[in-house]
């Protein structure tokens, strides 16, 4: 396990115990297992899925967990919209064991591989869907994250469609994040959350949007 990881769980307020740090390699391991038969990771090695990858599902999760404590949740619900390969639903799942985790996602063999990969860890507290979001109107959470679905203006409305009343939407963005004259009736912009991974040294973003 890369002692950046670790340092960089710790620096964003979600320090990892030696059994949730395990997990993480392990399902490291699994990805780079399945990368080339899959096409799940352009990744020169498992230390790049740790660093890259998986620090961002930790920093969605630092997030979920900040929230979460805000609301006064002890427990809650999440939907990783447009999984893949669960880099940011499975990750966030190890690491609050408190969060009931589903993994939506189209496309059958990451499903599949995301279903062994989950059965290979023993997570409890995961579950995978294999639809496209909405397609399923009473698929709701408290809160929804979304990494790779789509371009923010054409997939918000889908994405919020999922989340319950008084949840939050937690977009990754990149650099220039497209928020402009983004918040349809009835759903607040409540702030841009900047980040650096320890793999390098880019402007990233978790764009947030609550719904009222």
């Amino acid at each position: 396990m890369p002692k950046k990881l670790l340092n960089f769980a710790v620096s964003i307020g979600l320090p990892l115990c030696e059994s949730q740090a395990q997990l993480l390699a392990d399902y490291a391991a699994l990805v780079w297992q399945k990368r080339e038969r899959l096409n799940l990771t352009s990744a020169a090695g498992i230390d790049e899925i740790l660093l890259r990858h998986i620090c961002d599902g930790l920093q969605g999760a630092a997030l979920v967990k900040q929230l979460s404590q805000n609301k006064g949740l002890t427990t809650f619900s999440v939907i990783d919209a447009g999984a893949g390969a669960g880099y940011i639903g499975i990750t966030l799942a190890i690491a609050l064991p408190q969060a009931q985790v589903t993994l939506v996602e189209s496309i059958e063999k990451r499903c599949a591989f995301m279903n062994w990969a989950i059965l290979s860890l023993g997570l409890k507290n995961v579950q995978v869907k294999n639809i496209r979001l909405g397609e399923q109107k009473d698929i709701q959470a408290d809160f929804v994250t979304e990494r790779a679905m789509g371009q923010l203006p054409d997939i918000l409305n889908i994405c919020l469609s999922a989340v319950k009343p008084g949840g939050v939407f937690l977009a990754y963005q990149g650099e220039q994040p497209q928020t402009q004259s983004l918040q349809p009736p009835g759903i607040r912009l409540s702030g841009e959350t900047l980040y650096h991974l320890p793999a390098d040294s880019k402007n990233r973003y978790l764009v947030l949007f609550e719904k009222e």
